[in-house]
């Protein structure tokens, strides 16, 4: 088993041999900038002024991903991931992380031939859900996260039920994700399809929800959410934060 060296980090804020090179298996920008400048902005506090550790990241043109999910095929996302996966291995990565909940429906198919170890971003959700002692946990996110058992199989792991929208919900959701999110733009009144969303599931007797495309947490947050909110994006940088010291054990790449 591949895991992230046990040292901890000295009073400078780094372990012995320095902090793990991250790797970022990017998909869409949004979200995997959001998750780079996390991890940048709040290595600070393990590390010390102004230090993070180092960060690589690869992203393929996202067509490449939307054709593949659009068809079905979980190989090719699969392989595309895997492409990432030795590009950053090649440039010094240790530890892998994929802020990008949607392509984990091919995570399995990456596994066996993973040339590092990664966390996986559900995981750490259902982990921090848990912790938190949620129990019946909504999911947004794109059309094919919703659809797929990405997040029913994290919560239900750790006695969490996954609560996914209506079908109304997942498409409209999923729709303004792709078309405005992960282009950078917000059009009038999404903020408020995105908390009427939120509200549906309180309704249905959720206590919290899954902002499962990395994207959301840009513009919904528990400060504008009727129910409190788990932040797939940030959770899984700071989860590479302390995997980066050692204070937190990543997937194992077998």
């Amino acid at each position: 088993m591949t895991t992230a060296p046990s040292s901890r980090p000295s009073p400078s804020g780094f372990a012995a041999h320095g902090p793990l090179h991250l790797g970022i298996v990017g998909c869409s920008a949004e979200g995997a900038a959001l998750c780079y400048r996390t991890i940048c902005a709040e290595g600070a506090a393990l590390f010390g002024p102004h230090a993070h550790p180092e960060v690589s990241m690869h992203t393929p043109s996202l067509h490449r991903y939307v054709e593949a999910l659009d068809r079905g095929d979980l190989d090719a996302v699969a392989e595309l991931m895997l492409d990432s996966a030795h590009r950053l291995r090649a440039a010094g990565a240790q530890l892998l992380l994929c802020p990008d909940n949607t392509i984990h429906q091919a995570f399995d198919l990456v596994q066996p031939r993973t040339p590092l170890p990664w966390l996986h971003i559900a995981r750490v959700v259902a982990d921090e859900a848990r912790s938190r002692g949620f129990r019946r946990v909504g999911v947004l996110g794109t059309q094919w996260l919703v659809r797929s058992e990405v997040y029913p199989d994290a919560l239900n792991a750790v006695g969490i039920e996954a609560v996914r929208p209506t079908d109304a919900w997942r498409d409209e959701i999923g729709a303004r994700i792709m078309d405005e999110l992960v282009t950078g733009r917000l059009e009038s009144g999404t903020v408020e399809r995105f908390q009427h969303a939120i509200d549906a599931l309180r309704e249905r007797g959720c206590d919290a929800v899954v902002l499962g495309c990395t994207e959301i947490p840009l513009i919904i947050s528990d400060h504008n959410a009727s129910l409190p909110t788990l932040d797939s994006t940030r959770l899984l940088a700071r989860a590479a934060l302390r995997a980066a010291v050692g204070t937190r054990e990543p997937m194992s790449s077998t």
